[in-house]
């Protein structure tokens, strides 16, 4: 299991990275998390944030444990 910082790259960043190393298209990896390719978008643009819930999705997709470290 790969561990990953959230402090070390931005939600937008991660998003995408997962997406891209599945090999899938924003829609179809709208259609793996329940998410519209819009949404998929503006995940990765920054313009919206996804909840805990599709963060746990993409976690068990790609068998990720996230080491949340609070930067406040």
């Amino acid at each position: 299991m790969r561990t990953i910082s959230l402090n070390k790259c931005s939600e937008a960043e991660f998003i995408k990275f997962i997406r891209e190393s599945l090999g899938l298209t924003q829609k179809q990896f709208g259609e793996l998390i329940g998410k519209s390719p819009r949404t998929v978008a503006d995940y990765e643009s920054g313009k919206t944030m996804y909840n805990a819930a599709t963060l746990k999705k993409l976690c068990n997709i790609k068998k990720i444990k996230i080491d949340f470290v609070a930067s406040k």
